[in-house]
């Protein structure tokens, strides 16, 4: 079972990916992760990626489609996977439709988790990441036992650039331009699962099970 997870930045793609992947013995495959594994292990991909980096500009489509693809041929992706942060354009989905089609693949559900863009404002403003372990909290929803200060590590707790309220409208825009019509193009093909993003945790875990339950019952 081959799952794409969409939304936009501060949805809960990443908590709902590693709770989804639990639920069905499935590997979480983050792009972000899966660069920066790359870059550290200085693979002949990870030294191109490397390159752009160095020249503060985004790593080009087909090095990250390059890695994705490596990362899928690996043994504990042969029951299926969680895409988190590919696609995000609609080139990327075309390129990796036919490179599952080639591998004898295909994708079968894609789930997004859909919030208004006033609460992803709210969620992503109040975060606070600890200098030393990296550690996330919230001003709001996760909140340390002493303020600024790291649970786990006692590290001094910050407010990351791209958390500001004008680097996240900025985010946002991108999202809405490049990566929102991919709901379009998921639905005409009749994958596209959309799931509120707002209340606990644990609900919206629920609500994406029962999207994929029912998609088996209907296939």
């Amino acid at each position: 079972m081959n799952i794409i997870l969409l939304g936009p930045p501060g949805a809960g793609k990443g908590t709902q990916g590693k709770l989804i992947a639990q639920q069905y013995s499935i590997p979480q495959i983050s792009t972000g992760d899966i660069l920066r594994a790359n870059v550290k292990n200085k693979t002949a991909l990870g030294l191109k990626a490397r390159e752009f980096m160095d020249k503060g500009v985004l790593v080009t489509d087909d090095i990250v489609v390059g890695m994705v693809e490596d990362r899928i041929a690996m043994k504990d992706c042969q029951a299926g996977f969680i895409l988190d942060g590919f696609p995000r354009n609609i080139n990327q989905a075309g390129v990796l439709g036919r490179m599952l089609e080639g591998a004898g693949k295909k994708v079968d559900y894609v789930i997004g988790i859909e919030v208004d863009k006033k609460a992803l404002v709210k969620r992503l403003s109040g975060r606070r990441v600890c200098r030393k372990c990296g550690e996330s909290y919230h001003i709001v929803f996760s909140q340390p036992l002493n303020q600024g200060i790291c649970d786990k590590c006692g590290g001094e707790l910050y407010q990351r650039e791209d958390d500001l309220e004008e680097t996240i409208a900025a985010r946002l825009d991108v999202y809405e331009q490049e990566t929102l019509p991919l709901v379009a193009y998921y639905t005409e093909r009749g994958l596209y699962r959309a799931i509120n993003g707002a209340g606990a945790v644990d609900m919206i875990t629920g609500a994406i099970v029962e999207a994929i339950e029912k998609g088996k019952h209907n296939t």
